[in-house]
Formats: structure tokens, sequence, C-alpha cells
């Protein structure tokens, strides 16, 4: 048996960093308890005269990618450069050559896990990707051994912590969402340009290989019902906590009947759910088994050393299989086969906010075209009202009772349609 396992890294990123940095710190420990010398022996870097804040040796660079994908001693090879290509194709071509692949890219999984899986599979080689979803949070190996037993009816998550510190800071500090966006740049919890987080796009990824993963359904990305957290305001933010609730962006899919529902959105939690006290950058992830009934996944879910440390594990998981020849999986981690139907109007209780016009009997048109689509009112509340553009308007506000959102769209369509109406400020799905 081959004890000396050889990785070949392509990146040195953050990610790249804390994985090198995780091997380093824990080398010794790793080899007592699993047997195995484990070696980053090269990395792929374009611009080695740029300072990456870390002491590794020059000759282990190198800024051809052929030098780490044809090499033959290399086993493993850790991808780590982001983005959906070329990313894929040096994964897919590290496969073809024999060498297990492990990655945190959520975005190339998401896209094309199905044709790398299959890959591996072809090829009798590994393909893992823990740190993809929940950075240092073991979800998708717990998932894949120790929870392999259940049937799963439902998962939830926030996945992404550039949103949470967001929302978190908006609640406990009363800023609103451009100054904490701009406090969250300045900290390094958000990228100069956020879009991908703060739009719901990074959580959808995400979401993508958890339904995968737990209910063999192959959903893209671009498929899932996503919305951002750029409407919520101070004024959500402040009824929520009135009303005992928080605001989570949260990634969630549900399997009832043979129907699969599944949505990324700001999401009104009671304050006593596992998921509602998740606060600033950490992430959770919460599953409801057959057998163990409710678990709850929680941690860091970014960061150099949190994430370094879940593709280490991935790494230390091939080599326990390469030791035992036994490096491939008979059925693939990721699964597309299950005959699911896609509801995309699941019912859920929701929170609107809207401005109309302080006149007699404004309350009463609303709540008569509510009930006029059969959605029924849990909670009204009114707020003082003010002057806006030379007429006295106020705000409304209500908790509604399980409806299906294109129900919904289609009586608040026609409530813009009264004079009455000013504006539909905020729709947000309310999670008990």
């Amino acid at each position: 048996m081959n004890n000396h396992i050889k990785v070949g890294m392509l990146g040195i990123g953050n990610i790249g960093k804390g994985t090198y940095l995780a091997l380093e710190m824990n080398h010794d420990k790793i080899l007592d308890t699993t047997g195995f010398d484990i070696e980053i022996v090269r990395i792929l870097n374009r611009s080695p005269e740029k300072d990456r804040g870390i002491d590794i040796p020059k000759e282990k660079y190198t800024p051809d990618v052929r030098e780490i994908l044809e090499d033959p001693e290399i086993d493993i090879v850790v991808e780590l450069i982001g983005g959906i290509e070329p990313a894929t194709e040096y994964m897919a071509e590290a496969i073809r050559n024999g060498k297990s692949v492990v990655t945190a890219n959520k975005a190339a999984i998401a896209a094309n896990g199905k044709y790398l899986a299959e890959l591996a599979q072809e090829h009798h080689v590994l393909l893992r990707f823990e740190a993809a979803v929940a950075g240092g949070i073991p979800i998708l190996t717990s998932l894949t051994t120790a929870l392999l037993s259940n049937r799963f009816s439902e998962v939830h998550g926030i996945l992404n912590g550039t949103t949470n510190y967001i929302l978190t800071q908006m609640s406990e500090y009363g800023k609103d969402y451009d100054e904490v966006l701009k406090d969250a740049q300045r900290k390094g919890f958000a990228e100069a340009d956020p879009t991908a987080d703060v739009e719901g796009l990074d959580a959808a990824n995400k979401l993508s290989i958890l339904i995968s993963l737990i209910f063999g359904m192959g959903i893209a990305p671009d498929k899932i019902p996503t919305q951002g957290i750029t409407s919520i305001g101070l004024e959500d933010i402040n009824y929520a906590k009135e009303a005992g609730y928080s605001i989570k962006l949260l990634a969630s899919a549900k399997e009832s009947d043979g129907k699969m529902s599944c949505s990324v959105e700001p999401t009104m939690l009671r304050k006593n759910h596992p998921i509602a006290s998740v606060s600033n950058e950490f992430n959770a992830v919460f599953v409801k088994g057959n057998a163990v009934d409710n678990l709850m996944f929680y941690g860091r879910g970014a960061g150099p050393l949190p994430t370094g440390s879940a593709v280490l594990g991935d790494i230390i998981g091939i080599a326990r299989k390469l030791g035992k020849a036994s490096a491939y999986d008979i059925v693939p981690q990721l699964r597309y086969d299950a005959k699911l139907e896609l509801n995309v109007d699941a019912e859920s209780k929701y929170y609107v906010r809207m401005t109309v016009a302080e006149r007699p009997g404004v309350l009463g048109k609303i709540t008569t075209l509510f009930g006029y689509y059969d959605i029924s009112v849990e909670a009204i509340q009114q707020k003082a009202p003010y002057e806006s553009n030379g007429e006295r308007v106020a705000t409304l506000i209500f908790i509604l009772f399980e409806v299906g959102r294109s129900k919904l769209k289609y009586a608040l369509d026609e409530a813009l349609k009264l004079d009455t109406t000013k504006s539909i400020d905020n729709i947000i799905r309310v999670e008990e």
C-alpha cells in the first residue's frame, strides 16, 4: 500500500491557502491517525510574483496546469479556481487521467455535477465536494454516510454568510441595507461585486447540490425560485422583531406526495425555530429525516481555514479508499433519477407590506379582495399615517394564511389597480 498521497492543487486563493495551512498544522496528527503521508506537491499559480501571505516553497508552484493534470505521480487534484469553466474541464481532464478530484466549486458542481460524477464512475476514481455547500460544516459527508439510511422530507439552510451577516446587523443595530453592505465589504464578508450573494444566486447553487444528494432530483440553480435580500427594509426587520420573527435568506426544499417544492428567498422564521438564532457570518443546515427526526448542522460556512478543513477532509477520505484499492463509487453520490414532480407554486404563509391612501374603507377593500381569492388573513397591522407627496398615506401589514404564490400575485396585482393602493412594498414568506 502506498501511504504517500500526492496532491496537486489548482489555485492558491483564500481556500487554497486555508487548505495548505490546515495540512501544515495537522500533518503529523493526520499521519498518526490515518497512516497516510499527504503532501501538496504542485500548485497552479499563474502569478508567482504576487504576495499570497503564505510561506510556500517556490518549487511547488507552476503556471502550467498540464504539469498537474498530466503528472502520473499525482493521486488527487484539488480544484479551487472557481467558476464553471475552465474549472469543469480541468476536473474532467484530471478524472480522465485517473486522478480523483476534490473541489469547493459550487457553481461547477451545480451546473455539471452529473457529468463529472458519471465520468468519475466510468474512470473508477472519486469526486468529492464537501466544501461546496457549507464550508467547514460536514453536511454532505453526514448525509452520505451516517444518515444514509434516512428518507428526508425537508431541508432548510442559511447557506450564505454574507447575507446572514447583513440581515443580522440590520436587526441588531438598526442599520439600513446599504450601510451594512459597505461595512461587510470593508470587513471582507462581502465581495466588491456582491450580486451572487445578495441576490441569492450563491445559495441557489448550494441548494441545487443538496437537493440532488437528499432527494435524488436534478434541479438547475436557475430553475429554483430565487429572491435576494435587497428589498428588505428596516420596516420589515422591525415588524419581524415585534412579532417574534427573524428574517433570514433561507434555502429550502420539501418533498411531499411525490412533489418537490424549493426556493431561495427571505423568510420570516419564528424565534424558536433552530435556524432563527444563527447570526452574522455563520451558516446552518436543518434536515428532517424519518428515522433521526430533526437535525441541525451549524458552524462557519466560509473562511480559509474552515473551508480548507472540509477540503482536507475529502482528501483524507479519498486517501483511505486508495489505501483499500476501492477508490470509486459504485453509485455516484449525486443523483438525478428521482421521479418527483416540481411544484413551483407550493403554499406558504406570507407577510405583505403595502402603502395605501389614508381614507375610510381602504382596509375593507383590501380584505374583501383577499376574500375573493380565498386568501385568509391571520393578522393585520396599520401603522400611523404620514404625509407623502402631498397625500396622507399609511402602511398596512398583513400576515396571510397558506396560499400559493401565483394566487397571491393575482390578488396583489388586483390590489394595485385600486386607486387607494400606492405600492406593494414587500412580500416575505413566513415559516413557522
